[in-house]
């Protein structure tokens, strides 16, 4: 049938369809292609699987070595810090953030000196600690280099009973906040191990980092209501300058299944003395133990350790509120308190850190219990390029493997199954 149309229009019809077809073949032929050998730095524009998906937007970069907030963890003893030859009868632990004054640097951290190692809540008294916190002080100490340290004394007592903190005061953390200093920690009223331990935020300032420092004889950041998730505690108390304002992280111990699971909660100030206001969407982290941030790009950083579904990774949040997995790591630090700069800066674009103060538990056998405190370093820096530290291959000697085998009832359970295959 001869057209009726015009040579424009049918001319202008042909290139349409030849267009939609080189298109179509275009497309099909994308949709088969494979993807790329050389690893995008940008995630591209075509299906992905849901695994390929979180590798462009959870993480800062497709690859771990070029990920800000990946690292490996290194550490080193300390020297300068008297253990009684480890018979357990003095312990540190629970180190704050490493600040910077008078040109050297600072830590404070809990300790314990008692007649004997931990013996338990039905065998403590007066003397005799239940738990390797227990009847400790704040103490501090000073370094040039951060590797060798000189203990100056207490910081913080255990005031008169009934004050908070009577018990102890433990796991404390700085904040310098317009030219003075405020250390916060927990407040213990009772030998810690019985359930419902009574240790509520307290603090104490002061016009130096060496004090003296006057307690504020109130409770800041009081336990939640009863059938609250931090109703019997609120542990770590993490102070940083963020928005204006204190953001103080914390972790509590609840559920009892009857195993305890630990989250993280936040509470906000303008003041340093309170009043605290406690997030509406706590816990903010739904996992860790000791409570590690640091100002980072726009938002908060966490070393989210140990405990709960998303340990041994490290965590961020553009708003310091709602944070996701950056990365996962091994063998991170326990109880960080690291060294950072901008930690009290207010500042638009945090750094990261490099290197800092953590501690190590049952520095020798669970009859002389006790910690010791060890650096770390680390590359969650954006002024630090450490190729070594971002390797993803941690060898671990077989020895180490081994050390974690089975126990006697593991293996009675499984001797029970062979016998019931086997048949002997």
């Amino acid at each position: 049938m001869k057209s009726h149309l015009p040579f424009a229009t049918s001319l202008a019809i042909g290139l349409l369809a030849l267009l939609v077809g080189h298109s179509f073949c275009t497309t099909a032929s994308a949709q088969q292609t494979g993807f790329p050998f050389i690893l995008p730095k940008e995630k591209p524009n075509r299906p992905l699987s849901a695994a390929m998906q979180r590798n462009y937007d959870n993480y800062l970069a497709p690859r771990p070595e070029n990920n800000e907030l990946y690292t490996q963890f290194k550490y080193t003893r300390l020297k300068g810090f008297d253990y009684h030859n480890g018979d357990g009868t003095v312990s540190r632990r629970d180190p704050s953030k490493v600040i910077v004054a008078n040109g050297k640097y600072y830590v404070w951290y809990t300790k314990r000196d008692t007649p004997t190692p931990p013996q338990g809540a039905d065998k403590s008294t007066d003397t005799i600690p239940s738990s390797d916190w227990d009847l400790s002080d704040i103490w501090y100490a000073t370094s040039k280099d951060g590797f060798t340290w000189e203990e100056q004394g207490v910081a913080v007592p255990r005031p008169p009973k009934p004050q908070v903190g009577w018990r102890s005061v433990t796991t404390t953390d700085i904040l310098v906040w317009k030219g003075k200093y405020y250390l916060y920690y927990q407040g213990f009223m009772e030998a810690s191990g019985k359930r419902g331990d009574d240790c509520p935020v307290a603090v104490s300032y002061a016009d130096s980092p060496d004090g003296p420092w006057t307690p504020h004889n109130q409770v800041v950041i009081p336990n939640g209501a009863e059938g609250e998730w931090d109703q019997y505690s609120i542990h770590d108390p993490y102070p940083l300058v963020y928005k204006g304002k204190i953001y103080l992280y914390y972790k509590s111990d609840f559920d009892g299944d009857p195993r305890l699971i630990r989250m993280q909660g936040l509470a906000t100030a303008d003041n340093p003395l309170g009043p605290f206001t406690k997030s509406p969407l706590n816990p903010v982290i739904n996992s860790g133990h000791e409570t590690t941030m640091f100002p980072f790009q726009e938002g908060i950083a966490a070393l989210v350790i140990r405990d709960g579904n998303e340990h041994s990774t490290v965590q961020y949040a553009k708003d310091g509120v709602n944070f996701n997995i950056a990365s996962i790591s091994l063998m991170m630090p326990n109880a960080a308190g690291p060294y950072i700069p901008d930690a009290f800066t207010d500042t638009k674009d945090g750094r990261g850190i490099s290197w800092g103060i953590s501690h190590f538990t049952n520095a020798t056998t669970w009859a002389q219990n006790h910690a010791i405190l060890a650096r770390f370093d680390c590359d969650l820096s954006q002024d630090v390029d450490d190729p070594q530290m971002k390797r993803t291959g941690l060898y671990l000697r077989p020895e180490v493997h081994f050390q974690q085998g089975l126990g006697g009832a593991q293996r009675k359970r499984v001797d029970e199954a062979n016998r019931a295959v086997i048949g002997q």
